[in-house]
């Protein structure tokens, strides 16, 4: 921990890439697990759609805007190819999706009509 995170000069949130828990590269890592973790679904529709609803509903707005800055500054060459097309139908969305308006799964569509 630096000096000034111990003295409380470290702004929150600065350093888009820093290591930290909050840090863009653990966003990175944790939406890659999650997407480790939808990947063992059958049907890439329906990987994507758990992925995407994760993150929009555990996802503090603030940590999906960093991971989204992080990607624009960076690139998406960090993110796993799941996560990245999640990330993308995120970015479509309206800014602020409605329970109604999350990413269905395929089975879910396909249930319902």
């Amino acid at each position: 921990m630096s000096k000034d995170a111990v003295a409380g000069n470290e702004t929150a949130g600065a350093d888009h890439g820093s290591a930290g828990h909050g840090g863009a590269e653990h966003l990175v890592k944790m939406a890659n697990d999650i997407g480790h973790f939808f990947g063992a679904e059958p049907e890439r529709e329906d990987a994507i759609a758990g992925i995407a609803n994760h993150i929009a509903k555990f996802w503090t707005k603030r940590m999906r805007d960093k991971l989204t800055a992080h990607v624009r500054l960076d690139g998406d060459a960090s993110l796993d190819e799941l996560p990245r097309e999640a990330l993308r139908r995120l970015a479509a969305q309206p800014a602020a999706p409605q329970p109604s308006a999350v990413v269905q799964p395929a089975a879910a569509k396909q249930a319902a009509q």
